[in-house]
């Protein structure tokens, strides 16, 4: 007699469960920013700072023109859509404003986030997904080099934002802020920052985010920005953190 072998059955294999975090409450916008501690400073502090920016952001925008008319060629010629990204941020105490970046995803990606929030790869208010699949092939390129930024001298030279700050969130983010986490919109927004040169999307913890972000609106002064300055271009050739 032949007895058959019972076939091995294969358990399927569940995917690594990605920890919880409870949303946060959302509540106006206007009634968030109105919990902002504006950090005071000097005349004389503000008016340096503000001299940087315009030198800096003028000196970025005209040396790297030609990046600038490359990059644009590039996007327009590899993906259907407009060159540039513009988006509503919050600036300081809560100031919205108009928000530039080179295009890096499809044309519709705003419309695509609310599809893809089980994949955030952030804890806290924010959205980050390393390989986010509304990217485009150069613009996995352009925010690996942090090109897509550049556009954002323009709102520095604007006095929407900084050469150096915490980054700007986007309105739907600060509604979820508790009154600790608006603190951060106390100072200018900006390009970089000591979250930027600490590891960027290697810090996953927003709370970690916060604290950096605080710890320069207590700490600032332009001997810091300097500092800060000075790392980036370091930061930006390694790609370290890069998203």
């Amino acid at each position: 007699m032949v007895v058959a072998r019972s076939a091995r059955v294969e358990r399927p294999v569940e995917p690594k469960a990605r920890p919880v975090v409870a949303p946060s409450r959302r509540r106006p916008l206007a009634e968030v920013t109105a919990e902002i501690r504006v950090q005071a400073r000097s005349r004389m502090a503000r008016a340096a700072k503000r001299a940087i920016d315009i030198v800096g952001s003028a000196a970025g925008l005209v040396t790297l023109a030609p990046v600038f008319a490359a990059t644009a060629l590039a996007v327009k010629a590899t993906s259907r859509g407009p060159i540039f990204f513009v988006q509503d941020r919050c600036g300081l105490g809560g100031r919205v404003f108009r928000f530039y970046k080179f295009r890096t995803m499809v044309a519709d990606a705003e419309d695509l986030k609310a599809d893809l929030e089980h994949l955030n790869e952030m804890q806290g208010p924010v959205f980050k997904i390393e390989r986010d699949p509304r990217m485009t092939r150069l613009g996995a390129v352009l925010r690996k080099l942090s090109i897509d930024e550049l556009p954002q001298l323009l709102n520095v030279l604007k006095g929407d934002m900084s050469l150096v700050g915490p980054r700007p969130p986007m309105p739907d983010e600060v509604e979820q802020y508790s009154m600790h986490h608006v603190q951060r919109l106390g100072v200018v927004p900006g390009i970089t920052g000591l979250w930027q040169v600490n590891g960027r999307s290697e810090i996953p913890e927003f709370d970690r985010w916060l604290e950096l972000d605080l710890e320069y609106a207590r700490s600032w002064s332009i001997w810091l920005d300097l500092r800060i300055l000075a790392k980036t271009p370091f930061v930006v050739l390694t790609t370290r953190g890069a998203q």
